[in-house]
Formats: C-alpha cells, sequence, structure tokens
C-alpha cells in the first residue's frame, strides 16, 4: 500500500504503533505535542536532516538502515554535549507513491537506536514531498551538569576520541564504486557504532570541550579549534587500520588514512582533556592541544580534505 492510499493519519497510526517509549516520556504521540521529563530542568536540543540522494540511497541502504543513521546523528549531538539522550521528534517528508511499509520499516530503526539510550520518539510531522527527507530533533537531559563546549579546550590538553573514525566513510567509498563488501566498512555506513555513554563520561571526567565527528576528524577539531582559539596536532601513528580497511585502500588504490583524518558518519566523539588525566582504554589519545590556530598532522598542515563539504 502507497503511503498515498494509506493516507497521513493511517500511516501515522501505523508507525507510532511501532515505537517504544522511554522512561522520560511522559505523553507520547497523539496530542498536538508531546511531554518529556526534564529532570535537570534544562533541556539540551540538536536537529539534523537526511535528504535522499544527499545523505542517504535506498538501494544502498534498507530503510531500518536510514532510521538508525538518522537517529543516530542527532542523538550523537547530545552526547556530544555531555548529556543522557531522551527524546526523538521526526519530521518525514515522502513521495506520494512511497511503499508505506518503507515508512514503517524505516520507524523501526529510529526506535531500535532511540532504545540503545532508553530515548523514544515522541512525535513529529509527515508531508508529501517529491524528495524523501527526514528531519530529526533530539532532546537531551544534562543530568545536573554543565555542558561540555567546543570553546573550552586550552594549550596542554590532550585530544582523545572514543569511537571510529574512518570506517563508514570506507564503506561510502566501496559502495560508491559498485561493491557491497568488506561487510565491516559497509555496515560501519549503514549503521553508525556510536559510543553515546562516552559523551556524559566525558563530561564526569572533566573534559574541557567535546565534538561529534560527524564530518570528519579535522575538520570537527577545526570546529573546536576556532571556538576555542587554539591549534591543535594529531598523530597518524596512534590510529589503528584494520584489515579490511586497508585491504579495501589497497584495492582502490586510495591512502586510509583518508578516511580516518577525513571522513565522516560514524559519529566518534572528541574530546580534549587536561593532561595527566587518566583516561579508560576506550579513549584514545591522539593528539594534543598547542597555542595557535588550525589543525596539523604530525606537526605539518594537511594536504587532503579535512571532511565532509555540505556546500
Amino acid at each position: 500500500m502507497s503511503v498515498a492510499r494509506s493516507g497521513e493519519f493511517g500511516l501515522i497510526a501505523r508507525v507510532t504503533a511501532r515505537l517504544p517509549v522511554g522512561p522520560s516520556t511522559l505523553l507520547g504521540p497523539g496530542d498536538d505535542a508531546a511531554v518529556v521529563a526534564a529532570k535537570d530542568g534544562r533541556v539540551v536540543a540538536s536537529t539534523d536532516v537526511l535528504v535522499e540522494g544527499r545523505h542517504f540511497r535506498r538501494d544502498w541502504s534498507t530503510p531500518q538502515d536510514v532510521g538508525h543513521r538518522a537517529a543516530a546523528a542527532n542523538l550523537a549531538d547530545i552526547a556530544a554535549m555531555g548529556a543522557v539522550p531522551t527524546a526523538l521528534l521526526v519530521a518525514l517528508c515522502v513521495p506520494p507513491g512511497l511503499d508505506a511499509r518503507w515508512a514503517e520499516e524505516l520507524a523501526d530503526g529510529l526506535g531500535a537506536e532511540a532504545a540503545r539510550v532508553r530515548a523514544s520518539v515522541v512525535g513529529g510531522d509527515m508531508s508529501a514531498s517529491p524528495t524523501l527527507m527526514i528531519a530529526v530533533t533530539a532532546l537531551g537531559d544534562l543530568e545536573g551538569r554543565a555542558p561540555v563546549l567546543r570553546s573550552g579546550a586550552r594549550p596542554g590538553d590532550v585530544v582523545a576520541v572514543a569511537g571510529r573514525c574512518g570506517y563508514a566513510a570506507a564503506g561510502y567509498t566501496v559502495l560508491s564504486r559498485g561493491f557491497r563488501t568488506p561487510k565491516l566498512l559497509v555496515e560501519a555506513y549503514r549503521r553508525p557504532e556510536v559510543p553515546y555513554a562516552c559523551g556524559p563520561e566525558a563530561a564526569r571526567l572533566g573534559a574541557t570541550a567535546m565534538i561529534d565527528v560527524s564530518d570528519g576528524l579535522l575538520a570537527d577539531l577545526g570546529h573546536v579549534a576556532v571556538a576555542s582559539g587554539v591549534a591543535m596536532d594529531v598523530r597518524r601513528d596512534v590510529f589503528e587500520i584494520p584489515r579490511q580497511m586497508r585491504d579495501a585502500a589497497h584495492a582502490l588504490g586510495t591512502d586510509p588514512y583518508t578516511w580516518v583524518l577525513g571522513g565522516g558518519d560514524d559519529h566518534a566523539l572528541a574530546a580534549t582533556f587536561p593532561a595527566g588525566l587518566t583516561l579508560p582504554e576506550w579513549w584514545r589519545v591522539v593528539g594534543e592541544v598547542r597555542d595557535g590556530t588550525g589543525v596539523t598532522v604530525d606537526g605539518k598542515p594537511y594536504k587532503g580534505s579535512p571532511g565532509w563539504q555540505h556546500f
């Protein structure tokens, strides 16, 4: 059955019936607005949009995959502030001829990714559109902590990363060349593995600045460097390149470090911490904060692309 035949309210009913309810949801879909508990008294909010042909392709990803990616992109932003995600609002614009099952399975992916952090999809909107688009707004709770900003890095801090870098970019390149393997890389593009718990953990550990790596490690560290008025240097040799990535890079004639340093969509968390602080093993120290401006690699300007350019 197409979306047009199902009708707006019929599709809403079918979609919302598939969504789990998290502990922070006091009133979910069905009224003019949802009610979400904000125990801290402050709400962290972020929004992002995915456009078919620009951010995803239906021949590359299942609707569940797209749902996971759409949720992850926003939930990661909440974690990067040191907050715990609580809810998602989703606006869905679809061509009238789209199979309603695609929207239902998209909801499955959104709900499953939100459930990883005990958050809920609490509402949204639907509209007809010639282009398939998913816009997601995420909410979060700071639990009494101060938000971790981009502007707090200071010379002498270390730069550390939790999560994977380059896997999704490698998967995108593989798919764009017409291949479907290695599975490790392709699945990383389809469903990023975000270290959500590391965001609040970094805040508790005393992180001075933090950001979600969505566009590329060097590009996103560049945002922190500008906001903080500092320079950063990243060391290449601290990154472990998995065999599948090395093999794919060799087959495609690409340097795997272009993916690791400039590739986005893994949604790792990059943070700065005071020097001398003992970090958990899942936080990999990759560089240091210095006086000056810009981001360098091994002390030199990086000649490749630092990350994704939206325009």
